[in-house]
């Protein structure tokens, strides 16, 4: 049963997220021990299918590295032999594997990778790599590049843009509107006495309630204004306390801890202004159903929600009375839903102008769009391409002038130089001497002539001799699961840069160039 199966996660991306893994299609190239890591953590989660591209015959160092492989395996397919132990952790997944040559794959048939929602690409030459960039967005197929080598590694995503609705952020405010209370909240407070001298009802008014008619009551003394300034927000928290019968009232302490919520600026966010004043909310025939929602939301921004967003329809838990609590959920509830149902003929409508079937869109879409309004996420991405030829100068500066991102752009630096020095001479840096003469070009590529390496560095990465030590390995197989479940779930963001792992100091960092 896949709801006892997949209990853990469903708990953390739900039904929706769980079904679109179900129907995700990914593609790895190279079943080394790092591609094998994220694949098999995949797996384990329910992926739709797999397909693994290698050419490779197991060999005894392949033992050393890889826990899916075992001594049985010697001589034989390297990506049959994964493919069957993954089908044996989850056998509800399709895996089929691919014998030939991922370089050949990519320069004589690029089509290939068109059937895939994902594809992750292991351990590729930076050449390889960069067709394969041009290939996959073309075709707006998502990109996760992964790397180790020695006792560093690193992850990069690739897609012109990745829209997010349910971005999770680790802490956000409770959209609770007490700074701008609609009718039916305003009533409802008023319909309860804040000065019940009953010890029992007075104890367990909800702060919420609290919060509104007490501002509702700075207002009416100072020109209609909440309040705004330091010396202003001290004062009304004195107002809330003055209003307390006993000091054991914990409901009235939650009121002062939650009084600055009544001063919160009215409006969105400049992050959410940014989102729907994009060009690509003037939407056409082939817009994505993400940016349709967004032109629908700036309606409704301008119409039924009179500069606000919709509400999200949560309150937290707090002291009450049960019956006061149910009454405010119901009040909450009642108004998510209303806004919700404004959206959902402002989709309807756009989706008629722009020629499309009105019904095409979900209610449940919707639905989760108004829930996460003020934590919409958009991310663009620059082309491998683009990062290589010309990376941000300003950022490459900064991240070597500061001590804790210098190790991380040491790092990319040589990771590239590894890969201009292979395509050179046919083999990977064992020289000190050769290595950091790369590093020095793609220093001068980048616009830093005259910049400097760690000597340590070049030294150690040098030693590294191209290894895939299996923790590493590990490590980043696992970040660059972690990112293709963001991609293909569509929640949570993902990593907008190069994510660098410093094996040494055991410390990560992400560059954006």
């Amino acid at each position: 049963e896949p709801k006892t199966k997949y209990d853990r996660q469903l708990r953390i991306w739900g039904d929706q997220g769980q079904a679109a893994l179900e129907k995700a299609s990914i593609c790895l190239l190279n079943c080394g021990p790092t591609g094998t890591e994220a694949l098999k953590n995949l797996v384990l989660g329910g992926i739709g299918s797999v397909t693994v591209v290698d050419d490779s015959k197991v060999e005894p160092s392949d033992l050393g590295n890889n826990f899916l492989l075992d001594e049985g395996c010697l001589g034989h397919s390297r990506a049959k032999s994964i493919c069957s132990f993954l089908q044996e952790l989850n056998d509800a997944v399709k895996a089929k594997y691919v014998e030939e040559s991922v370089a050949t794959m990519i320069d004589t048939n690029p089509s290939f990778f068109s059937e895939f929602t994902v594809v992750i690409a292991t351990q590729l030459p930076e050449s390889s790599l960069l067709k394969l960039d041009g290939i996959c967005g073309s075709a707006n197929i998502v990109l996760v590049a992964a790397r180790s080598y020695g006792l560093t590694g690193l992850v990069r995503v690739s897609i012109k843009e990745h829209c997010v609705i349910e971005s999770k952020p680790d802490h956000f405010l409770d959209d609770l509107r007490l700074h701008n209370p609609w009718t039916e909240l305003k009533q409802f407070a008023k319909s309860i006495d804040i000065c019940d001298k009953d010890a029992v009802v007075h104890k367990h008014t909800p702060y919420i309630v609290i919060l509104v008619r007490l501002a509702e009551k700075w207002a009416d003394a100072h020109d209609g204004q909440l309040p705004s300034t330091r010396q202003e927000k001290r004062e009304f928290k004195d107002l809330i306390r003055a209003h307390m019968l006993n000091v054991d009232e914990d409901n009235y302490k939650e009121a002062v801890e939650s009084s600055y919520k009544v001063s919160l600026t009215p409006g969105i966010s400049n992050e959410i202004r940014q989102i729907i004043d994009d060009s690509s909310s003037e939407v056409n025939f082939s817009s994505s159903d993400f940016w349709v929602l967004v032109s629908a939301l700036k309606e409704f921004i301008t119409n039924e929600g009179n500069g606000e967003l919709p509400l999200e329809g949560t309150i937290p838990d707090m002291t009450s009375l049960t019956e006061y609590y149910v009454s405010l959920q119901k009040i909450y509830q009642a108004k998510a839903e209303s806004d919700c149902l404004a959206m959902e003929h402002r989709v309807k409508s756009i989706l008629k102008r722009i020629g499309r079937d009105p019904e095409s869109i979900s209610r449940a879409y919707i639905k989760t769009f108004c829930k996460n309004t003020r934590k919409l996420k958009v991310c663009r991405y620059r082309s491998m391409e683009e990062e290589f030829s010309s990376p941000a100068l300003s950022e490459v500066q900064k991240y070597f002038a500061d001590e804790d991102s210098c190790y991380a752009m040491n790092f990319y630096v040589l990771l590239r130089a590894v890969d201009r020095l292979a395509a050179s001479y046919s083999r990977l840096p064992g020289i000190f001497d050769r290595l950091k003469a790369a590093a020095v070009s793609v220093l001068s590529d980048m616009g830093l002539k005259g910049a400097s390496l760690s000597e340590d560095l070049v030294t150690e990465v040098c030693r590294f001799a191209g290894a895939e030590i299996h923790p590493v390995a590990a490590f980043i197989g696992g970040v660059a699961s972690q990112e293709v479940i963001k991609l293909v779930t569509k929640q949570f963001v993902p990593l907008n840069g190069t994510f660098i792992f410093n094996g040494i100091d055991l410390k990560s960092q992400v560059l954006a160039l």
